[in-house]
């Protein structure tokens, strides 16, 4: 009987130094400031290739950080998970940040992403400037960073945005293949799906790149601002390191898992070409101003807001 009491005297130490062992570890984690899980939204577009890469390459890890990376075919679908607290942050643009301002959702623009729009006609398709598309049913999605570059391209090309019969088509995949299919006259796509379009045919009208105009940006919610000041400096300086590999590497050496865990299209593979990735860095405020007046112009929103309004500068350079 002594013995038995011995015993379970002995177990009951056990217990009690594992515990203060594990409270010990939960201390230190808390004094070395692990870093809370960060939640990305992701468009089928090149402005997620970084993201992927610095996911696949663990460059996320080793800054610390565990990140989770969601795929959406539509601002749409994006912009409800944003908003229902399943996303930190996504790539975006300029008009989604003031939409989400003025209909009482705090986001917050933290950087500039690379993407391209281009506006292309089907393959069977005669147009080759935009004035010929007048009347002629262009695929966009309806006040998105789609249909701002379309009005852009229409008006450098001196055409009116309402002389085109814009046709809404939000989920991207779709859009593409109603261009392919010749149901629609033309479109306006992000790559790498507008150079799908182009390697099956179709005729490039105009870009964004060629327009110099950059309304992609990369944004989180406020509360993760708040609460996630170090997972978000952590998530760039990964995404850096991702631009580097990208600069350095033969794209032949990630452009299969690239294709993979983007969901792009694999006969993108022959035919893609990357725009020149810049490290993270705030967008410029002609891009801001500028959108924010064509908003206004459409009386999309009633505010106008200032580039401090829409702008975090603090995790980028």
């Amino acid at each position: 009987m002594k013995k038995k009491a011995i015993l379970i005297t002995f177990m009951l130490l056990l217990l009690v130094v594992a515990g203060c062992a594990n409270e010990k570890k939960e201390n230190t984690a808390q004094k070395q400031g692990q870093l809370q899980n960060i939640t990305i939204g992701l468009m089928p577009d090149v402005d997620s290739i970084p993201f992927i890469i610095a996911q696949e390459k663990g460059y996320f890890k080793e800054e610390g950080l565990t990140v989770t990376l969601k795929p959406f075919k539509s601002a749409m679908e994006r912009d409800s998970a944003l908003q229902s607290g399943n996303l930190d942050g996504a790539i975006s643009d300029i008009l989604a940040e003031a939409f989400a301002k003025a209909g009482g959702f705090d986001t917050v623009i933290t950087a500039l992403t690379n993407g391209s729009y281009k506006l292309v006609v089907n393959k069977s398709e005669t147009a080759t400037s935009v004035q010929e598309l007048t009347g002629k049913d262009v695929a966009i999605s309806k006040n998105t960073i789609i249909e701002y570059v379309t009005d852009q391209i229409a008006a450098q090309g001196g055409l009116a945005a309402t002389a085109m019969n814009k046709t809404v088509i939000p989920q991207i995949p779709a859009r593409l293949e109603m261009l392919q299919n010749n149901k629609i006259a033309a479109a306006t796509l992000p790559d790498p799906l507008a150079t799908v379009a182009v390697k099956n045919g179709g005729k490039v009208i105009s870009s964004s790149e060629q327009l110099g105009i950059n309304p992609g940006v990369m944004l989180f919610t406020r509360k993760s601002v708040n609460e996630k000041e170090k997972e978000i400096q952590a998530v760039y300086r990964a995404y850096n390191k991702a631009v580097d590999y990208l600069e350095r590497e033969p794209m032949e050496n990630y452009i299969d898992m690239v294709i993979e865990k983007a969901g792009f299209p694999k006969d993108v593979k022959a035919a893609l070409s990357l725009p020149k990735y810049k490290k993270a860095t705030a967008p410029q405020q002609k891009d801001v101003d500028d959108v924010i007046a064509w908003m206004q112009a459409r009386q999309l929103i009633q505010q106008k807001y200032q580039y401090t309004d829409l702008v975090d500068t603090r995790f980028v350079r």
